[in-house]
């Protein structure tokens, strides 16, 4: 188990890296957060109501499944948003360099950082 400050700073020694936050899902505060780039105060609560609306979506459509993760492209940047399978109501939110980064390493860590979270 790792606390929020290492598994942040284990997602901000990736390449590309740029900022990354363990957000409250039910109030959109941020737990902790490190990088720079954004802020991050502003993302962490646009990014619930992502997380919120897709989950609603889910519950119209009838899915009875779970989020693994939610991946925005931008043109410069990949938003990675992983709920937390552990704590309900928490997801990291992560940002990577789409040029200096790579993706598919970059969902894989998020995912082992979530799963070894200890709020």
């Amino acid at each position: 188990m790792a606390s929020i400050k290492d598994s942040i700073d284990q997602l901000l020694a990736m390449d590309g890296a740029m900022c990354v936050a363990v957000v409250d899902a039910n109030s959109g505060m941020v737990l902790g957060t490190g990088g720079s780039g954004l802020d991050l105060e502003v993302a962490a609560a646009g990014n619930t109501e992502v997380v919120r609306s897709k989950q609603k979506t889910m519950r119209a459509l009838g899915l009875k499944d779970n989020i693994e993760d939610i991946l925005i492209t931008l043109g410069t940047q990949y938003h990675i948003i992983r709920p937390s399978t552990a704590h309900d109501g928490l997801f990291v939110y992560f940002v990577l360099d789409k040029q200096r980064g790579n993706l598919a390493l970059a969902r894989r860590k998020v995912q082992d950082v979530e799963k070894d979270l200890k709020v």
